[in-house]
């Protein structure tokens, strides 16, 4: 029998963004006035409360603190890869929407009435705000920290 135990600095991240995610699904079906079928087609999406892929990466680095110790290089690399994550939540996608906005703008403004499959509309909010990826970060430590207490 596999001693799982040997792998919950890689389980407990696993398993915590999918919780994360579950719940970002709950609250934006809530949000959304419990329309179930938007919240499968729209909060399967980037962006929204919480930032499940924050809570991943300080997931990750919260269990391998845990297992491995702060002071490791694996420690080291999982900090350098949630600051790279979470500055993408922040900027990157932020610009990404920026730019559908304006492009929807100016598919609006020329009139162009080819076929809509040409030129979709582009998704506007694909990044995250500063709270949901604060709660994502939050959730993910505290989850994975009380996981690997209870799990040991």
């Amino acid at each position: 029998m596999i001693d799982l135990s040997n792998y919950y600095i890689f389980i407990l991240p696993i398993a915590v963004g999918f919780i994360l995610w579950v719940i970002k699904f709950f609250v934006f079906y809530a949000r959304h006035n419990f329309d179930w079928k938007y919240a499968i087609e729209h909060g399967t999406t980037y962006g929204h409360m919480p930032s499940a892929h924050t809570g991943f990466v300080m997931s990750l680095i919260t269990s391998v603190g845990y297992y491995a110790e702060i002071n490791s290089g694996a420690f080291a690399v999982a900090t350098a890869l949630a600051i790279i994550v979470i500055d993408d939540a922040l900027r990157l996608r932020i610009y990404m929407g920026d730019q559908g906005r304006r492009l929807n703008f100016i598919i609006e403004q020329l009139k162009i009435d080819k076929e809509k499959e040409d030129f979709p509309r582009l998704k506007e909010r694909v990044g995250h705000r500063k709270s949901e990826v604060l709660v994502g970060g939050i959730l993910g430590f505290l989850l994975t920290y009380f996981l690997a207490s209870v799990l040991g």
